[in-house]
């Protein structure tokens, strides 16, 4: 009982921005939907089509394929690949698209290198432009295959060598061992990340409108900010949540009733297998490749950025930004994983549709704009202060002030809300993939399910729950939306000063404070990655 009615209390709070957000149905708005017919109704879901295809497929075959490389082959540098990949996940999609933007423009060093060796000047050359769904669908690509990286890697290592083994005694090659054997047992993590890396996509504002992309999110900042309609940017926001259900349906549906569990007899780990001469030579350029793309050239430019600007990393505005940022990224990453794994518990405890159906419900979160849930959390909490005021005054004859809103509890609490889908995409799967008969044969021995938890699954779960503690602290260091318009006075963060200074066309200085996000991301990024490649020892 406990468990029910702890997952429907938390899963109630946290759906309830969400649910505040769908309180807009009852505004009639058809002006704001004839006007956006009429204008840029069919481009912005042609770009979100775009951004759906490109960065759906893009993240598959690089996440699932490198992580299949580095986990099943040794080949040279595949040890300092397995954590190499997961560095453009510490870069933000806004300042990955900043960089570029600044990289190849037609003042830019690449451009003006081309026309110095060849002589050429303007229209004499093509060259590709990312102000476009599918350029900017590209860089998203670069730095969101780390979530499909990630939950591929740790369910390869969950996998048992015994069947890869005997695939391979069967006569299949190493591609029809892939295809055959790892990819459908690691089916379910690998479609939570490509769910988690579409949602963000559909969720980013920052680098669409730096190029000029139309999309649903800018739609929804537009119709808030430049025509005043919070109703009307509510009601764009619930396409995007519409998207995100879709998506989860479809991935649900398309497993039917197959289950992924593997025996615990069955989990054996052999040596990877050895690639030689071209092999090897193919495996490590198309794992280098992605790292080279999406992190090393945008963070060397930034850094050149920033040694021109003269500013100082060490800068106390710098490091006070980048302490508040870390205490609010730990926080917030505990936060989140305790929770997903309450969650995704109880779930495989009580195996209620209704109850599963609410915790989606709760971490469709993620699909929506931060701005959006900012406003969702800051109405509820300013009547919840009203009301704690009045109280308090009517008792103590003292005003209470704001003890929810505009606090850190409630940029914690938006946090929660955007990322909640993090932690159940990684430790959801993970527990779905432990053997049902572990947890009957402790019931039979008399265990309870806190104890079968604590003693079974959580051993079983520390690379999950590594990795999805890791994944929300990224994500929470990049976050921009929520943090500016919830957080206390006086507290700022990396991102907020990235931003100020990247909308004022001074990239230069917002590349001090970018870089910064990435060293501070480095560590956790190369912990995770140390402590996934620890489980096969």
């Amino acid at each position: 009982m406990i468990w029910r009615v702890g997952a429907m209390v938390i899963a109630g709070i946290v759906a309830l921005p969400l649910v505040g957000v769908a309180s807009s149905l009852f505004t009639l708005q058809a002006d704001l939907w004839r006007h956006l017919a009429d204008t840029q109704l069919v481009d912005i879901f042609f770009n979100t089509l775009v951004l759906l295809l490109v960065v759906g497929f893009g993240t598959t075959i690089i996440g699932a394929g490198t992580a299949w490389l580095v986990t099943m082959c040794s080949f040279p540098g595949s040890r300092l690949l397995q954590w190499a990949l997961l560095l453009p996940l510490v870069l933000p999609t806004y300042i990955i698209g900043y960089a570029y933007a600044d990289l190849l423009a037609f003042a830019g060093p690449v451009q003006g290198a081309l026309r110095q060796a060849t002589g050429w000047s303007r229209g004499d050359y093509w060259f590709p432009d990312l102000g476009s769904a599918g350029g900017v669908a590209l860089l998203f690509t670069l730095v969101l295959y780390p979530y499909v990286y990630l939950a591929a890697r740790t369910a390869f290592l969950t996998q048992s060598h015994a069947l890869i083994e005997a695939s391979r005694i069967l006569g299949h090659g190493p591609w029809r061992t892939f295809f055959g054997v790892g990819l459908p047992l690691a089916r379910p993590a690998i479609a939570a990340g490509v769910v988690l890396a579409l949602l963000e996509a559909l969720a980013d504002f920052g680098t669409v409108q730096y190029y000029g992309v139309q999309t649903l999110t800018t739609a929804i900042y537009r119709t808030w900010y430049g025509l005043g309609n919070r109703e009307g940017a509510a009601q764009i926001a619930l396409v995007l949540i519409a998207i995100a259900g879709l998506l989860i349906l479809v991935e649900r549906r398309s497993r039917g009733r197959a289950r992924y569990s593997i025996a615990s007899n069955l989990r054996h780990q052999g040596d990877p297998a050895e690639l030689r001469s071209w092999m090897a030579a193919a495996a490590l350029l198309a794992c280098t490749l992605p790292i080279v793309v999406g992190f090393v050239v945008p963070t060397l430019h930034l850094a050149q950025l920033a040694w021109r600007s003269g500013a100082v990393v060490g800068d106390s505005r710098f490091l006070g930004d980048a302490l508040n940022s870390l205490g609010l990224a730990a926080a917030a990453a505990v936060i989140i994983v305790a929770l997903a794994l309450f969650l995704s518990y109880a779930g495989r405890l009580v195996r209620r549709r209704a109850l599963n159906r609410l915790i989606e419900f709760a971490a469709l979160g993620y699909a929506i704009p931060g701005a959006v849930i900012a406003v969702g959390i800051l109405l509820p909490l300013a009547l919840a202060d009203h009301g704690i005021d009045r109280l308090s005054r009517a008792i103590l004859g003292l005003p209470s002030g704001l003890l929810l809103s505009g606090t850190a509890f409630a940029l914690l609490l938006a946090y929660t809300v955007r990322f909640l889908a993090v932690g159940l995409a990684n430790i959801a799967p993970g527990l779905a993939a432990i053997d049902p008969a572990m947890d009957a044969s402790a019931r039979v021995l008399g265990a309870g399910p806190r104890e079968v938890l604590r003693r079974i699954h959580l051993p079983l779960l520390r690379g999950p729950m590594l990795t999805a503690a890791v994944v929300a602290f990224v994500e929470v260091m990049k976050e921009l939306p929520a943090t500016l318009l919830i957080r206390p006075f006086n507290l700022d963060t990396l991102a907020i000063g990235v931003y100020r200074f990247a909308s004022d066309e001074r990239l230069a200085q917002a590349a001090v404070g970018s870089i910064v996000i990435v060293v501070v991301s480095l560590a956790p990024v190369i912990v995770l990655s140390r402590a996934i490649a620890a489980r096969r020892r």
